[in-house]
């Protein structure tokens, strides 16, 4: 078998320590376990990053980074799809893996910890990646920040829902419209629940069982 470069050990600890800083959060998760995830020694991973910070900033950055990626890859390969049912599609696509969702829940979370600790350019870097996210769907809405602002918005509160486990049949769901996208996604989120999910049309967002 092939040796990996320290290029693809790299990105192997990358994937390792979203799965693990996802559930176990910053602050629940040490390196010795992103580690032996990989199978390497925590001397070698802090070859690869300095330190766990370092390391949690290119995990967080890694599923920001992800995100207008799959925006234009879907605008891309839908010219025919509104903007909102492309975009809208490719990030259910994107949590239906649920490390990734519940990754970027433990980034606000860490990123408001840093901030109040007086580490700000933690942040900063955090808000960087997040702005691209914001200026990706800006470009596709063609300037329209009232429809950036509807279709983000309605992103995060699908984050909230998804990542709380309510059930799809629950009031909180009533009102979510995400312009005639039907949203169903099998995920496992951090209590163990299962939500079901897919992408069809319809005039609401079919939330998780």
């Amino acid at each position: 078998m092939a040796r990996m470069s320290a290029e693809e050990r790299r990105e192997s600890v990358i994937r390792a320590a979203i799965t693990e800083f996802a559930h176990g959060g910053y602050n629940g998760t040490s390196t010795e376990v992103i580690a032996k995830r990989v199978g390497v020694s925590q001397p070698y991973l802090f070859r690869l990053f300095k330190n766990k910070r370092e390391l949690f900033l290119a995990a967080a950055l890694r599923c920001l980074e992800e995100t207008p990626k799959a925006f234009a890859d879907a605008l891309e390969r839908r010219p025919d799809s509104s903007p909102m049912e492309a975009m809208a599609a490719a990030y259910m696509r994107l949590i239906d893996d649920s490390d990734k969702l519940l990754m970027q829940m433990q980034t606000y979370v860490a990123v408001a910890s840093a901030d109040a600790a007086g580490d700000h350019e933690f942040g900063e870097r955090i808000r960087a990646g997040w702005a691209e996210v914001w200026d990706q769907a800006q470009v596709a809405f063609a300037g329209d920040s009232k429809q950036t602002t509807d279709f983000l918005g309605c992103g995060m509160l699908i984050n909230v829902l998804v990542a709380l486990g309510f059930p799809e049949e629950h009031r909180v769901w009533s009102g979510l419209n995400m312009s005639d996208i039907k949203v169903a996604s099998d995920a496992k989120v951090a209590s163990g629940a299962k939500v079901t999910s897919g992408v069809e049309a319809a005039s609401d967002v079919k939330v998780p069982r």
